[in-house]
């Protein structure tokens, strides 16, 4: 049936879930056909809704999650990562929206629960950080929370979702008989597990396809009875801005295009958009480091988590190398191989070798995850990472992504960022000069605790924090100095620019970074021969 007639059907206070990631499977029709439904008739009316990964559009890109977010539509959000979704967090600030976060990772497996008839998830997920109700608020995000969906209980937090009786899914195909197919997708989030759920909760699932096709037993993806209507919309996109029917090869499973030229392709898309940052030399000196650091301290044939913006860098400069062979790149998205994709495409990859769901991936983090890549905003004496929340302002707050979920799984975890905001530093040939001072990120205590460093310590992972000035490792001495750029004096930038404090060993001594790592001239990174991969 049409959009419009699909959307009729959903009643007022039902609980609604959008899958895809980013710009991957956008359910635009689905929500322009939702929120003009409610903008004539003022109904459905007090719907929850829940995206697990980060949908919108930070106000400037139509056809997101975000269309739902007008006053008394929606009037409880519940997302991993919040800050691309502005109309959101404009009701949050007003009073109109009540706000929650909670790890993707347990977003998917709660959802993955509720298909079995379960209701909770029970995980070591989190613990000591904000979102532990014995040290933060837990799940509410917003004061005028009514809600809670993350308890402690013992030594674990037990994470909950209200029972889904909505999906919205955006799939490539169907075939005449009702049957849902992920052929030449970019990614599957949480289509499945959404679909199970719904259906176990006596819901309706409602899957934009861009077409129909012939039936193919061995490939479907989602069994029709696990689906209630189908829309066809020719123009459903693969990902931003590209028709399902026009897709591109890179992203689906078994590509094998140029990756580096593809590579190429996206950012200079992502440029052309502008909502992505350049980066300087002195960044793409910070990502030489951390791919030094990551072949340094992780054995090969690692299996890999590639999180956003620095951490992505990194990830280009190991996959340049020689390395990338004896390494898995994956996304808590689905994709399994190849190299992850950059800015508004992230949660897509180019040549994965398969893509499976988020719960599938987050399952397999829990066991077979070896090192992890992540951003931060803040870094305290304690080694805790804040990566949720920007400013105080609640159109700041960023939420934590996979973060926790993905650390909990990592047997090392390598975070990425500045070590000043604003700072101005130079480049003179293969050295580095600090110009002017910015505010430090390093501080005495974060504003939110994403990532607790002396759980994450005692658990038995190795912790790094890669900067754009020096290299940083927790351990029983706290933040401990390993590293520092060419160029860099210790106590003039380091030292007075940090609210936090840093062990400065005197034997071994922090080394010199090589000079290669700022200039990138005759830079080179690959494991020994003789060291044995992970088996």
């Amino acid at each position: 049936m049409s959009a419009r007639a699909a959307v009729d059907k959903i009643p007022d206070g039902a609980c609604g879930i959008s899958c895809g990631i980013g710009s991957n499977a956008r359910c635009s029709i689905l929500f322009w056909a939702l929120r003009e439904r409610y903008e004539r008739s003022g109904s459905p009316k007090s719907l929850t809704w829940i995206s697990v990964g980060g949908q919108g559009g930070r106000g400037r890109v139509p056809g997101t999650v975000e269309e739902l977010g007008i006053e008394g539509l929606v009037t409880r959000y519940i997302a991993g990562h919040t800050e691309t979704t502005k109309s959101m967090l404009h009701l949050a600030q007003a009073g109109r929206l009540e706000l929650h976060t909670l790890p993707q990772g347990e977003m998917a497996l709660a959802l993955e629960a509720q298909g079995d008839g379960q209701h909770e998830v029970r995980s070591r997920t989190g613990i000591g950080t904000f979102l532990d109700p014995r040290v933060g608020r837990g799940s509410p995000v917003t004061l005028n929370a009514r809600s809670q969906f993350s308890r402690a209980d013992g030594e674990d937090l037990v994470y909950t979702l209200p029972p889904v009786t909505v999906a919205f899914i955006n799939a490539p195909y169907a075939d005449y008989d009702g049957n849902i197919y992920f052929r030449n997708a970019a990614t599957i989030t949480e289509d499945i597990e959404a679909a199970r759920a719904v259906r176990c909760n006596g819901g309706l699932v409602i899957v934009a396809v861009s077409s129909l096709v012939e039936r193919d037993e061995a490939s479907i993806g989602i069994p029709t009875a696990d689906v209630d209507i189908i829309v066809v919309n020719p123009r459903n996109e693969q990902t931003g801005s590209v028709l399902q029917r026009d897709y591109w090869p890179m992203f689906t499973a078994g590509a094998n295009v140029d990756a580096l030229e593809a590579t190429a392709q996206l950012r200079f898309i992502n440029r052309l958009l502008g909502i992505t940052p350049r980066r300087t030399r002195v960044e793409q000196s910070l990502a030489r480091l951390g791919a030094k650091t990551f072949v340094e301290n992780v054995t090969p044939g690692a299996t890999v988590n590639i999180g956003v913006g620095l951490a992505e860098e990194i990830c280009f400069e190991l996959y340049k190398s020689r390395a990338r062979d004896r390494i898995t790149f994956t996304t808590e998205s689905g994709p399994y191989g190849g190299l992850p994709a950059p800015g508004i495409f992230f949660g897509a990859a180019i040549n994965p070798e398969r893509l499976e769901s988020s719960a599938w991936m987050f399952h397999h983090y829990r066991e077979y995850l070896d090192a992890a890549m992540l951003g931060f905003l803040q870094l305290d004496t304690d080694g805790n990472i804040n990566l949720s929340k920007r400013g105080p302002g609640m159109l700041d707050y960023v939420g934590p992504g996979g973060a926790p979920s993905i650390i909990e799984g990592a047997k090392t975890v390598l975070f990425a960022g500045k070590w000043m905001q604003g700072a101005e530093v130079g480049v003179d040939g293969d050295r580095l000069r600090l110009d002017r001072p910015g505010k430090p990120k390093l501080v005495e205590h974060v504003d939110e605790i994403t990532f607790n460093g002396k759980v994450g310590l005692n658990s038995g992972k190795r912790i790094f924090y890669i900067t754009d000035l020096a290299l940083l490792e927790l351990t029983q001495q706290g933040l401990t100095l390993r590293a520092v750029m060419p160029g860099i004096d210790i106590k003039r930038d380091l030292l007075a620019n940090s609210g936090a404090r840093i062990h400065v060993p005197g034997d071994p001594a922090p080394a010199t970074v090589p000079a290669s790592v700022v200039s990138g001239e005759g830079f080179t990174i690959d494991w020994p021969e003789d060291v044995n991969e992970r088996r």
